[in-house]
């Protein structure tokens, strides 16, 4: 029986409740996260509500470090992939929990046009430009400062010509825990010349828990999307929104990760498992539901909501379990990364990624946890 939305299950609060009154959230916990080859020094910010979520961020790469929660059993576990000190992310290239950007996603082959000029951006995804480049905001010391309340706020300037990108561009990224068991992501951003911008969360879920030997192929999924974003076969859009309908890619009612997954690595330019950009379906006012996916073991669910037009959904393809990914397996983790759709400076067709002087930047994403 599903619990009310936002709420962890009876018998999760009923054995972590006294804990968590005998520990009662006393704001933003600010410690030492370790230190940066030029000698920049992070900051780990840890939260708690009253039903006893953790959620753990750091200023490198305004990124989530880590969310625990209990099961439905009241059993205790980080559902987040991250390490425990800012060298360890220097060291690995997953984009583990980070902001991204300037741009989230790829474009193609690095090049797009603005107000009939060229930019050039570095290419270190094949022959595309991937998550802002070889130094995007994933690897940049925001400042980050506590509260108010349960909320950590990360500002960034990222220069003009930073990774070739026009523009000075201030960044604001805000997240704020709830008692209702939201973890909210408020983005904000202005420039003082043209420049395009697609941020998100590149958060690593495991509901069952993150652990080099997890996998997340029983998780069962549903997205409020008909249509995706086809690519080709180097991951960038032909300019075609098909429909779901009758494919691996339907998730429009409830289904499980792994159940259809093995036809998306049919072929040789097949992508592994899923790595694709869904259109949601309304339009994003407000954040609407995006996603909910849960795991049927520990009965921990978790619900996206967003103001975003699309949702990247990634079945960590590409961890392989070296130390480059952080000794993580293939499919050990998902990705839920609202968005606009991939290359959107080089079709107009798709929703505008364009920001100009005098305009401010707005985007909102919920995650809201629960158990049963």
């Amino acid at each position: 029986m599903r619990v009310q939305l936002g709420t962890l299950g009876l018998a999760a609060l009923m054995a972590f409740g006294a804990a968590a009154e005998e520990d009662k959230p006393v704001g933003v916990q600010t410690t030492a996260f370790g230190k940066l080859p030029d000698g920049g020094e992070a900051k780990l910010f840890t939260m708690k509500n009253k039903n006893g979520i953790v959620v753990k961020l750091t200023d490198y790469g305004a990124r989530i470090v880590a969310v625990e929660m209990p099961d439905h059993s009241g059993k205790v576990a980080n559902i987040c992939l991250g390490f425990d000190s800012v060298e360890k992310y220097v060291e690995h290239t997953s984009y583990f929990g980070c902001t991204t950007g300037r741009y989230a996603n790829r474009i193609a082959k690095g090049k797009f046009t603005l107000d009939g000029k060229e930019y050039t951006l570095a290419v270190n995804n094949g022959p595309n430009h991937l998550h802002g480049g070889k130094k995007g905001f994933d690897r940049q010391l925001w400042k980050g400062e506590a509260g108010p309340g349960m909320s950590v706020r990360f500002t960034h300037r990222s220069p003009d010509g930073d990774e070739n990108y026009p523009g000075n561009l201030d960044v604001t990224v805000v997240y704020t825990l709830t008692d209702e068991n939201a973890l909210t992501i408020d983005y904000t951003a202005k420039t003082d010349k043209a420049t395009v911008l697609n941020l998100t969360n590149h958060c690593y879920w495991n509901l069952g828990g993150a652990a080099p030997d997890g996998s997340i192929l029983n998780h069962k999924l549903e997205l409020t999307a008909d249509k995706y974003v086809e690519v080709d076969s180097t991951l960038i859009p032909t300019g075609k929104l098909p429909s779901v309908m009758g494919t691996p890619l339907d998730f429009t009612k409830p289904e499980v990760v792994g159940a259809r997954i093995d036809k998306l690595k049919e072929g040789p330019d097949a992508p592994g498992g899923y790595d694709h950009c869904y259109v949601l379906r309304e339009r994003r006012i407000k954040p609407e539901l995006a996603a909910r996916i849960e795991d049927p073991k520990s009965g921990r669910t978790l619900e996206v909501h967003t103001t975003e037009p699309g949702v990247q959904f990634y079945t960590g393809n590409f961890l392989d379990g070296s130390a480059g990914s952080g000794g993580f397996q293939k499919h050990g983790a998902f990705c839920l990364e609202t968005q606009h759709f991939p290359d959107s400076p080089n079709h107009k067709e798709f929703p505008s990624t364009e920001l100009r002087p005098g305009q401010v930047f707005r985007s909102t994403t919920v995650h809201k946890f629960s158990a049963q």
